[in-house]
């Protein structure tokens, strides 16, 4: 066979040739150049997965926040109210502890109690709500107008039941009345501006974090630790939050504070502010960019389902 000939058949069976213009050896061209191109656009990697627990505890947020948002009338001023009084509870333990023992530390500690009881007998507070909520407006199971009225709903029921007990529990221990001003004189010395607006921003966020750590939470011990590590840093800062810092200058305001109501209105105002901004921005918005676009989207496109069933057993959607 001729030398030819043999280039010949090489070349139809797809060998390289002397040459190198094989079909064999083209293919291995193009290969190699297929290779390059992904490593430089990124096309034909596998995409991450977006981490199943991030995306379970999105779903539950989305998931209490709906059934938060369809509360009645009565059932949502009553768990406001609930919430303030058992706040009132942990205000107590504080004023109390620290008269005794001059220690704000311990004080601060005896303070988580008022989380626990909130913990425990669903309570809730006005600042609990910037985030299970906002996840089922993100979702598209709820209006907004419906989270304004458990923002305002919840708020001034909170401060109603912390107004009432702080008067009853100043009226029965007067003795503690120097302590209680000591305490609240704190927020309204503070004023209007930076310091107090950092303040609340921090406390703002440091609810908003436990918030998210209770949705994640499948039983009562991790919504209890979180509770009482949150509500002590509260305290032991002290970080200015809308509705303990009213709890406490309620108390103030019983026994003759240097204050007045107008100074309280002042204060809480603009704790208010800064709380919504600290639990909203810092800590609900960088939450859902961490969730990632898919859960939102699939979480958009699923029908709400109660997290249990309902009474009867039949598991009914909710409509």
């Amino acid at each position: 066979m001729s030398d030819e000939t043999q280039r010949s058949e090489g070349s139809e069976l797809g060998e390289p040739t002397a040459e190198g213009e094989g079909h064999g050896h083209n293919f291995g061209k193009h290969q190699d150049g297929d290779i390059d191109y992904e490593r430089a656009t990124g096309e034909g990697r596998p995409r991450a997965e977006n981490d199943p627990e991030l995306e379970s505890t999105f779903q539950s947020a989305v998931e209490e926040g709906t059934l938060r948002l369809r509360r009645s009338a009565p059932t949502l001023l009553a768990t406001g109210l609930i919430g303030g009084i058992d706040l009132s509870i942990g205000v107590i333990a504080l004023i109390v502890v620290e008269h005794e023992t001059g220690s704000h530390l311990l004080g601060s500690l005896a303070f988580t109690i008022g989380f626990v009881a909130l913990t425990l007998a669903r309570g809730e507070l006005f600042t609990e709500n910037f985030l299970v909520p906002v996840a089922a407006i993100i979702a598209h199971q709820a209006r907004v107008r419906e989270l304004a009225r458990l923002w305002i709903g919840t708020g001034v029921l909170n401060l109603v039941g912390g107004w009432v007990v702080m008067n009853v529990f100043m009226s029965a221990m007067p003795d503690l009345g120097p302590t209680a001003i000591e305490i609240a004189e704190f927020y309204p010395d503070l004023g209007i501006g930076w310091r107090s607006f950092a303040l609340a921003l921090l406390g703002g966020a440091v609810i908003t974090v436990m918030t998210w750590m209770d949705s994640n939470s499948e039983t009562q011990g991790p919504r209890i630790v979180a509770a009482v590590a949150a509500s002590f840093v509260l305290a032991a800062v002290p970080l200015n939050h809308v509705i303990v810092s009213s709890h406490e200058m309620f108390a103030a305001l019983h026994v003759g504070a240097p204050f007045g109501y107008a100074a309280w209105l002042t204060t809480m105002a603009w704790s208010t502010l800064g709380n919504m901004v600290g639990g909203l921005l810092l800590v609900t918005l960088v939450r859902f960019v961490q969730v990632g676009r898919g859960p939102i989207e699939q979480a958009r496109r699923t029908p709400f389902r109660r997290l249990h069933p309902s009474d009867d057993g039949t598991g009914s959607h909710v409509d």
